[in-house]
């Protein structure tokens, strides 16, 4: 990272907050007139030279003005941005989002339109594996000699039901006790832990199974074998924002664009990355190692179930976003958000 003098760091932040605002090319008279800089014109360019040699700021072939590179957004992000916390207005729409009565799976879709919504860009959720969700306990329900229902329930609160069809008919008292040893054996386990064990269990097959463990082994199964366990839903909303900013209009990279919130998966690769450490990332045009992504800026943040992080909140956006604001509403949004996974939805 470079070392600017702490007028050029001044001239630097008026020019990228100028053109954020107005999302025209900004000149050394502009900054003069509208930035409050004591700075004389002649001074302002002098600087302005500077900066566009160091790869901070670019002259567009149709304008005298300036605007930022993605160096000079990464140096701003970095070094000059003082987020704040969000509006009064964004807190509020915010915090009635959590305040709803919704069940854990169907806050989290909610997301996405919570973030599209309060940004006026596009918002995205990663919502968990499920095969990292962890198992709380199983029911077994006899519908009829034939068939049964299964109640799968998870950890984060999800509740999955399937019906089955035993090899065999079973007691009320017989499904109970099956029930009971089948959650001693494997509560606490993740899903795709307590497929694989199942897997190897009937593999196995030993004689010194329980009878009522292996009777609840075969029709768990049939449970977790057909569960999606590897999928990783990407939930993204207000893609239509970003027709609203003029760099974003050539027709090529709208098709890239809009490729990419389809197939989501570079955006589910770039939400795993943030993953994998606490707080707000923020991905720049081309840092986020996608083409489709060239022309934008992604800013994301982890959310936890219990301490354990499990997915991911972010905003997709020009490189001509409101940083400061954004990556307050994200980073607001994931705690309020792992809070309400956590300890339950306040009311």
């Amino acid at each position: 990272m470079v070392s600017l003098t702490p007028r050029a760091e001044r001239l630097l932040k008026a020019l990228i907050e100028q053109y954020i605002a107005e999302g025209q090319p900004v000149g050394s008279r502009t900054l003069v007139k509208q930035a409050g800089l004591e700075f004389s014109p002649a001074t302002v360019r002098n600087i302005m030279s500077d900066l566009e040699e160091l790869g901070l700021i670019r002259s567009p072939h149709t304008s005298a003005g300036r605007v930022p590179t993605e160096r000079g957004y990464r140096f701003f992000v970095n070094t000059l941005l003082a987020v704040k916390l969000p509006k009064t207005l964004d807190m509020a729409s915010i915090e009635d989002r959590f305040l709803a009565d919704q069940d854990p799976q169907q806050l989290i879709e909610s997301v996405s339109g919570l973030l599209s919504q309060v940004t006026k860009l596009a918002g995205i959720v990663r919502v968990p594996r499920r095969a990292d969700v962890g198992f709380l306990q199983l029911d077994f329900l006899a519908l009829s000699p034939t068939r049964v229902l299964v109640i799968l329930v998870t950890q984060d609160g999800q509740v999955l039901n399937r019906v089955i069809h035993p090899k065999r008919s079973y007691s009320v008292s017989e499904l109970q006790q099956a029930a009971n040893v089948f959650n001693g054996a494997y509560a606490g386990l993740s899903l795709d832990e307590v497929r694989r064990s199942l897997m190897e269990a009937l593999r196995r097959d030993s004689e010194d199974m329980q009878q009522i463990l292996r009777s609840a082994v075969e029709m768990a199964h049939q449970v977790f074998a057909g569960e999606a366990m590897s999928e990783a839903p990407l939930f993204v909303s207000g893609e239509s924002n970003l027709l609203a900013f003029p760099e974003l209009s050539n027709t090529e990279k709208l098709r890239r664009l809009f490729e990419a919130f389809t197939a989501k998966q570079d955006l589910l690769h770039l939400l795993d990355q943030s993953m994998v450490s606490q707080g707000v990332q923020i991905f720049i045009g081309a840092e986020s190692g996608y083409e489709a992504l060239e022309s934008c800026s992604v800013v994301t943040a982890p959310y936890e179930v219990d301490g354990q992080i499990v997915g991911t909140v972010g905003v997709v956006g020009p490189t001509r976003m409101s940083y400061d604001r954004v990556i307050s509403v994200v980073d607001v949004t994931a705690r309020l958000l792992s809070g309400a996974l956590s300890h339950g939805l306040p009311g």
